[in-house]
C-alpha cells in the first residue's frame, strides 16, 4: 500500500542505539592500549538501521521504540529524524537509558562490538500508534522488544500488512514465540542456531516454517550467500553473494532487513526481493554506509 507521496511505508520496530564507531588497526587480546585511526558516533540498532535503509532505497520509514531521557537519547531521535525517519512513535522514557554501543572495526571490515541494551525502558506496548499500521505496506521489527513486536504483529496481520522479523542472536525462547508471528523470518547464522539447536540450516528453516503461517524463511550467511524456503518446497534456494570486497560489515545484516521490508511493500517477488535486499547488504559492507536505489540497481545490472 502506497500513501500520499506514492511509497510505501515501511515501519521498523525495535532498537536504536548510539553506536560509537573506532576504526582501529587491530582488535587486541586485553590488556592493550591502542590509538583509533577514526572515530564516529551516529544512529545504530537493528531496526533503526533498516528503517534508515528502507528510506534511502526509496520508501518511507517510521521507527517505533525507545530511548531514555539521557545524554544519549535525544540526539538519536534528531539524527534519525534528519535521515527523513518518521519518529513521532520514537518514545522518551524518564529516568530511561538509552542503548549504546562501542564498535571496533579492522582494515579487513570485520569488527567487535560492546553493547549496552538500555535499561529502564518499559515493556508494556500499550502506548504503540498501531492504527498506523493500516497505512504501510510492510512491518519491520528485530527480537530487543519482544512484547512490542507481539503487539504490533497482530495488528499487522489484521490488516494484512506483511511482517518481517530480524531473526537476530537472541534467547531462544524469544525467537520461539516470535517467529510464528510473522509472516517473513530472516535469521542471521547464530540467530537460526538459537531458534534450532543442534540443526542444519535447511532443517532449521524448516523448523521456522513448520512453527506457524510463516511464508518466507532465510538465513544470511555472508560469503555463502542467502538460504531461504517456501512452504512445501522440496529444497532451499540460495541467492549467492555480491562479490564485493568488504570494509565494515557493521549494519550488513540490518540493511538487508530494511530492503527486504521495502521489497515486500513494493510486493516484488520473493527471489528478487532476496537479491535487492543481498545487493544492497552487500554494499554497506563494501562502503560502510547505506546504499541508494541508484546504487543497488547498478549493483544488480
Amino acid at each position: 500500500m502506497t500513501g500520499s507521496l506514492g511509497k510505501p511505508l515501511v515501519i521498523c520496530l525495535g532498537n536504536v542505539v548510539a553506536d560509537h564507531t573506532f576504526r582501529v588497526e587491530d582488535i587486541p587480546q586485553p590488556p592493550a592500549k591502542i590509538a583509533a585511526r577514526s572515530y564516529s558516533i551516529g544512529p545504530g540498532g537493528m531496526a533503526a538501521n533498516a528503517a534508515i535503509a528502507a528510506l534511502r532505497l526509496g520508501g518511507r520509514a517510521a521507527f517505533w521504540g525507545r530511548v531514555g531521557d539521557d545524554l544519549n537519547g535525544e540526539p538519536l531521535a534528531a539524527a534519525l529524524a534528519a535521515e527523513g525517519v518518521d519518529v513521532t512513535g520514537l518514545r522518551r522514557v524518564p529516568g530511561g537509558r538509552t542503548p549504546v554501543g562501542a564498535v571496533l572495526v579492522d582494515p579487513r571490515g570485520e569488527r567487535t562490538i560492546i553493547s549496552f541494551r538500555g535499561s529502564g525502558l518499559g515493556t508494556d506496548p500499550g502506548w504503540l500508534p498501531l492504527d498506523k499500521l493500516k497505512g504501510a505496506g510492510a512491518l519491520c521489527c528485530d527480537p530487543r522488544w519482544p512484547e512490542g513486536v507481539a503487539a504490533a504483529a497482530a495488528a499487522a496481520r489484521a490488516a494484512g500488512v506483511p511482517v518481517v522479523l530480524d531473526g537476530e542472536r537472541s534467547e531462544t525462547r524469544i525467537l520461539v514465540d516470535l517467529v510464528p508471528r510473522v509472516d517473513h523470518a530472516i535469521f542471521s547464522v547464530t540467530g537460526l542456531a538459537n531458534f534450532a539447536p543442534g540443526c542444519s540450516p535447511e532443517e532449521g528453516l524448516r523448523r521456522a516454517i513448520a512453527s506457524g503461517p510463516v511464508k518466507v524463511a532465510a538465513v544470511t550467511q555472508g560469503e555463502k550467500g542467502v538460504l531461504w524456503l517456501v512452504p512445501g518446497a522440496a529444497k532451499a534456494e540460495r541467492i549467492p553473494a555480491f562479490p564485493v570486497e568488504a570494509t565494515n560489515t557493521t549494519g550488513a545484516g540490518d540493511v538487508f532487513h530494511g530492503a527486504y521490508a521495502l521489497a515486500m511493500a513494493e510486493r516484488m517477488p520473493v527471489d528478487q526481493a532476496m537479491r535487492f535486499a543481498a545487493a544492497a547488504g552487500a554494499l554497506r559492507a563494501r562502503d560502510g554506509a547505506t546504499p541508494d536505489r541508484a546504487m543497488v540497481e547498478a549493483l544488480l545490472a
